[in-house]
């Protein structure tokens, strides 16, 4: 698949290579293209740095937003003609303290983030995935045979299920499907499955 990354820092950098070395083609993307240099330099397999319009322009078959929660809306206003039909893995977390008043309203209202963002991204297909893992354990704890991590996702539809779920497995992971973007309450911080670094079967005893 060719992959964007939308915000390439630790958790979208290393998804990235991850991706890389596992055979796709990808796009890594920031409001900095120019500081990205060593994260094609240090990858296996088919990368190169784009800026965020260039990697939308691109029309990939997948787009994982990697931002600050609050970049959401001006991504999803200025390139509205580019991501149409496109699925778009969402790793995005709402952290009022960082992203400001327009996180903590998203926290206080009745939808969880990840429907905020299908609503903002409304002609993409939208999962959600990678936001409940530590980065490090992301780094260092991924192409594992045995001892797996689980990592719990939800998706809008079918084919945003299905890559979603290649996705993570492909990168050494086990995937576990919670439901659709309704279901994904228990991934946002501070709830059960968020920060769990846990098996197949200790994350599924968690999730409703």
């Amino acid at each position: 698949m060719k992959i964007g990354i939308i915000g390439s820092g630790n958790i979208g950098g290393n998804l990235g290579k991850h991706w890389a070395k596992a055979g796709h083609e990808v796009l890594f993307s920031s409001r900095h293209p120019e500081q990205l240099g060593d994260l094609v330099r240090t990858s296996e397999g088919n990368s190169r740095v784009v800026s965020v319009a260039e990697a939308f322009e691109a029309k990939a078959d997948v787009y994982l937003l990697a931002t600050p929660y609050k970049a959401i809306d001006e991504l999803a206003e200025l390139y509205a003609g580019e991501y149409g039909d496109r699925v778009i893995i969402d790793a995005t977390n709402p952290y009022p303290e960082r992203d400001g008043a327009m996180a903590k309203d998203v926290r206080d209202s009745n939808r969880n983030a990840s429907e905020y963002t299908a609503m903002k991204f409304n002609t993409a297909k939208t999962a959600k995935a990678f936001n409940t893992i530590k980065a490090e354990h992301l780094k260092d704890r991924a192409w594992r045979s045995t001892d797996k991590i689980a990592i719990p996702f939800a998706a809008q539809d079918a084919d945003s299920r299905a890559k979603t779920q290649q996705l993570i497995e492909d990168i050494g992971f086990d995937s576990v499907y919670v439901g659709d973007l309704t279901s994904t309450k228990q991934m946002d911080p501070d709830q059960k499955l968020y920060g769990q670094s846990v098996g197949r079967q200790e994350l599924e005893n968690l999730i409703k």
